[in-house]
């Protein structure tokens, strides 16, 4: 078995992968709160080389999300809420289960419920917040999270923090779950929110541009070694069969 060809057939799967992440991050960077998928790459243990040499690895691609807080922008709309802290806003899924994120640009739909864009009810204590449509009030949110419409006390963003994010599940479009039953959702305790803010997705077009660059050079690099080992072994092939 020619080691090589397989070497270079995993690295540059590895690469194409990085390739779709970075598409991904730039498709996503407009979205507020959105959060950037970050590659590492690992050498992994792939058995023994057949002529007794000793054994071999194969590079291997994982995908991580940073959640690192991104940029928070003015943007003079009351319904935009950002999150200055760890925390997500909890929502409700359209199959009904508790969805997370941090895209704060909120509206108020037909029946009077604070909704995300995508129309998914935002949580307060496990239910809805309902306001009165008729009822030309400001809405104001505060550090808290506590809603108000004018002197009305509506309720509290349901705010929440995770010991360990990176274990969250993505839905897309900024949306994430949790799936694994031993990581619950905490109370928010180190989280506040800004009203008439956004905040902008953690990643850079321009970071972003560059790291594609490197990802298709280094694709293309071992797609040229995998030619010169083809080549080898073809040469091999008809130097020992004799022919020309």
């Amino acid at each position: 078995m020619d080691v090589s060809l397989y070497q270079s057939a995993a690295a540059m799967n590895a690469t194409e992968r990085w390739q779709d992440m970075v598409a991904e991050n730039l498709s996503m960077s407009s979205v507020p709160g959105a959060r950037q998928h970050e590659i590492s790459f690992s050498a992994v243990q792939a058995g023994l080389a057949g002529d007794g040499s000793g054994s071999f690895v194969m590079p291997q691609a994982s995908q991580l999300t940073n959640f690192q807080q991104g940029e928070l922008r003015a943007s003079g709309n009351s319904m935009d809420f950002a999150v200055q802290g760890p925390g997500f806003f909890a929502v409700q899924m359209p199959d009904g289960s508790p969805g997370y994120t941090r895209d704060g640009e909120f509206k108020l739909n037909s029946a009077g419920q604070l909704v995300t864009k995508k129309g998914y009810p935002v949580l307060s204590g496990g239910g809805s917040l309902q306001f009165d449509p008729n009822n030309p009030a400001a809405i104001n949110v505060n550090a808290d999270g506590e809603v108000s419409q004018g002197t009305d006390l509506k309720g509290k963003l349901e705010l929440v923090e995770f010991n360990q994010p990176g274990k969250l599940s993505e839905m897309g479009n900024g949306y994430f779950r949790s799936d694994d039953p031993n990581m619950l959702p905490l109370p928010a305790a180190t989280t506040q929110v800004e009203q008439g803010f956004t905040e902008a997705a953690n990643t850079s077009p321009t970071l972003e541009m560059a790291s594609m660059v490197t990802a298709m050079r280094m694709f293309e690099s071992n797609q040229k070694v995998m030619e010169m080992q083809s080549d080898r072994m073809s040469k091999t092939i008809t130097d020992l069969s004799g022919t020309s």
